[in-house]
């Protein structure tokens, strides 16, 4: 580990020391200063010549204050002869800009990946995306890390009896479908319709989910309204309560307080991808920091990441192998 270091922006600085104590090394120091006119100056205060450096930034609010941080250390590193610059970005929050689905609009996930590039990444690292193709926006390797087995791990400790997983979407239901296998209960899945980012309408459910407990999981919450949509048709089904699940649990704007004091909602999950609210110590916290530290040492030593997530989710798993023909 003496030829890797490892530095965090202001984002989240408690991971990168997470990360760093799994690796049984010292986070190196970095200075931000913000000038007058508003500008950001990043500098690395270790030696970077020729070691393979890791810069751990999740992109959360101010999200454009710490991307351009990002960019600005990316590029220190770089000019300061680092043998391999990796963005360790645990919550890559463009990811949900992934397409054109409206006129004249932007990609901000495929525009981040360019300017990650430029900046002069060799490598991301990065933890369930929104949408699995911005995987392929980058022209740089990528490895995508999940962090269902932890959430998994979590639910296995409690009692599952009459439980269901629930994807508040289709389009997570795939990643709710692996979630049941693993725990070995069924899965439904809502019918939402996205009004605006803080306006979503559920209008059904499939699957059975009468009377039942529900395991609600998404990828990350915001401002929690497609989950207290959902809980709303759910509690019409007669659920008799509700554990909301997420890997990038944001809770912006008045989410804390929908979550927190929904009478139905018995518990939220989160992992520590960013920082937990002040506010909220009944939250649970699952911390995935030590599956980065293990992608790190593996990828420091030219072995296999993806075999870490063997028997967890065959998208991010070794391919499995064939049958004869």
């Amino acid at each position: 580990m003496n030829q890797i270091a490892v530095f965090s922006g202001s984002a989240h600085p408690q991971f990168a020391d997470a990360i760093c104590d799994n690796l049984g090394i010292t986070r190196s120091p970095a200075d931000t200063q913000r000038f007058s006119n508003d500008c950001l100056q990043a500098q690395l205060l270790d030696n970077c010549r020729q070691r393979d450096v890791y810069i751990v930034q999740p992109l959360v609010p101010p999200t454009q204050d710490h991307l351009m941080e990002l960019l600005l250390m990316v590029d220190a590193a770089r000019g300061a002869s680092a043998a391999s610059v990796t963005a360790v970005i645990p919550h890559y929050a463009y990811a949900r800009s992934d397409k054109k689905d409206a006129s004249r609009i932007s990609i901000g996930g495929k525009l981040v990946a360019d300017l990650l590039m430029t900046a002069g990444v060799s490598r991301v690292m990065t933890m369930t995306l929104h949408a699995p193709q911005v995987h392929g926006f980058f022209g740089v390797p990528l490895d995508h890390l999940t962090a269902l087995g932890e959430i998994a791990d979590y639910y296995r400790g409690t009692d599952l009896s009459n439980a269901v997983i629930v994807s508040p979407d289709f389009g997570n239901a795939k990643t709710a479908s692996q979630l049941a296998r693993l725990l070995g209960i069924p899965v439904a899945a809502g019918s939402k319709q996205r009004k605006a980012d803080d306006r979503v309408v559920i209008d059904a459910i499939v699957g059975d989910v009468a009377g039942k407990r529900a395991i609600v999981l998404d990828d990350e919450i915001a401002t929690g309204g497609s989950i207290i949509e959902l809980v709303a048709m759910l509690e019409q089904q007669q659920v008799s309560d509700v554990s909301v699940a997420c890997t990038h649990g944001l809770f912006t704007g008045s989410a804390v307080e929908r979550l927190r004091d929904h009478p139905l909602i018995r518990e939220v999950v989160a992992t520590d991808t960013v920082p937990r609210p002040d506010d909220w110590p009944e939250l649970q916290v699952r911390s995935v920091a030590p599956l980065f530290a293990e992608a790190i040492a593996r990828v420091h030593a030219g072995e296999s990441v993806s075999s870490l997530f063997d028997g967890v989710d065959p998208t991010h798993a070794p391919p499995q192998p064939k049958l004869p023909l």
